[in-house]
This record gives C-alpha cells, sequence and structure tokens, in this order.
C-alpha cells in the first residue's frame, strides 16, 4: 500500500467517524461544558487528536475512546473555565410543541424524566445519559469514566431505581388498564 493509499483510507474512516459520532459527541460536551461553543471546540480538538491517533489501535473502541477523550478535554475545558454545572434544563431535546394532548403528555413525561435525571449525582447522571442517550455498552461507559463494569452497572441501576420510582404509578395504571 502506497503512502497516498493509506492517506486516503485513513481520511475516509476519519470522514466516517465524524459523520457518525460529531453530533452525539457535541450534545455530550455541551452538556459537560453547558457552552455550545465550548463544547464545538472539545468536538473539534477530539476529532484532532483522532487524526493522530493510531489507527490500529484505536478502531476496535473507536466510539469509547472518542467520548472518553472527548469527556476528559470537556473537563479540562470546564477546569480552566470553572463552569462545571449539573444538568440545567433539557427541554432543548424536546420537540416542538403540538396541540394535541398526546403531545402535551409526553411533553411533561419528558419533563419530569430530565428532572428525575437532573437530580441524581453527576456519575449517575453520565452513565444513565451514556447508556440510554448515546447507547454505549457498559465496557465503553466504563473505560469514559474510569470505573470498573461493576461500578457502571452500579450507576445505570441506581439511575434506573430513581426513574422506576418517580414513574412506578404511571407504570401501575398502565399495565392495569
Amino acid at each position: 500500500m502506497t503512502a497516498e493509499t493509506a492517506s486516503a483510507g485513513k481520511e475516509g474512516w476519519i470522514a466516517s467517524a465524524l459523520a457518525r459520532f460529531e453530533s452525539p459527541l457535541l450534545h455530550y460536551a455541551a452538556h459537560i461544558t453547558r457552552d455550545m461553543e465550548l463544547a464545538r471546540d472539545v468536538v473539534q480538538d477530539t476529532f484532532l487528536q483522532l487524526c493522530l491517533a493510531d489507527r490500529a489501535r484505536i478502531e476496535p473502541a473507536l466510539a469509547g475512546w472518542l467520548f472518553a477523550v472527548c469527556r476528559n478535554r470537556a473537563l479540562n475545558v470546564c477546569r480552566k473555565e470553572a463552569r462545571m454545572t449539573t444538568l440545567d434544563d433539557p427541554a432543548q431535546d424536546i420537540p416542538a410543541p403540538d396541540d394535541t394532548r398526546e403531545a402535551a403528555v409526553k411533553r411533561e413525561t419528558y419533563r419530569r424524566l430530565f428532572e428525575v435525571v437532573g437530580s441524581l449525582p453527576q456519575n449517575q447522571q453520565e452513565a444513565f445519559e451514556l447508556k440510554f442517550r448515546d447507547g454505549l455498552n457498559y465496557r465503553e461507559i466504563s473505560e469514559i469514566l474510569g470505573v470498573s463494569l461493576g461500578t457502571v452497572s452500579n450507576l445505570i441501576a441506581a439511575a434506573l431505581r430513581a426513574v422506576r420510582t418517580e414513574f412506578s404509578p404511571e407504570c401501575d395504571r398502565a399495565q392495569e388498564a
């Protein structure tokens, strides 16, 4: 393989990673930094690191590697900027309101869910969101957060218990109907 072919292959791989992960990483970095401009810088730095990295070493665990680099960079930026905060109002993720009763119920459910998740300790929030919003597996979350698989399992289980506790009366009513 020529150097030109290898370069084209790496460029395609990076372009593919950018297309797949840019949006989730931007959302993740924005959650940590609470600043969209800082989040864009963090994600740009993350992909610059990808350009410099050894593809053979990273490719088998690309998602976990990207999220870990993004998280570390975002936390460093927050420390530097002294901007670390908790989840305030993720209502921007909720689609524009409709006039239907079903849409109103859905918005209220989302609001309550975000409220419950936002009240969790930071490490539970982060594990829960990496699992259910970003679709990462426990091993990837473990690598990103720098904790054991058992700890990831405990964090997610505790978050799910809190959500179930909040929503259990509704679940019970739905099962009875």
